[in-house]
């Protein structure tokens, strides 16, 4: 099985989230988001494909998206945001054939392997 995890090394969830792939016999294709991070249309498809609203997929520690008031804030807001600032963006979002997933806890991916 194929699968894409959107990763930052210096995240334990994410390195985690990563070992569990890799263990299953996935081919991974691991995109770090902080260098090369999706559009913003690739982030509305994810969450969409997820079953959450951008806001659920929000990073608020170590952001100011709380002070921003984007937790509350309309979707298209929180997409601008997320695609200016890939801080922003919650680690690690995994898309396989089976679906997407915010991998927190990291047991989440086993969900979509």
């Amino acid at each position: 099985m194929r699968a894409k995890i959107w990763h930052n090394p210096a995240c334990g969830t994410s390195r985690k989230t990563l070992a569990l792939l890799e263990e299953a016999g996935c081919e991974v294709e691991v995109i770090e988001y902080l260098k090369h991070p999706p559009s913003r249309a690739k982030l509305a498809q994810l969450y969409s494909d997820a079953g959450l609203a951008p806001a659920q997929g929000l990073r608020l520690r170590g952001t100011d998206a709380e002070e921003r008031g984007l937790p509350v804030a309309d979707p298209d807001i929180v997409l601008d945001a997320m695609a200016a600032d890939p801080r922003l963006i919650e680690r690690p979002l995994v898309e396989t054939s089976k679906g997407v997933r915010l991998c927190r806890p990291q047991e989440r991916v086993r969900e979509i392997i």
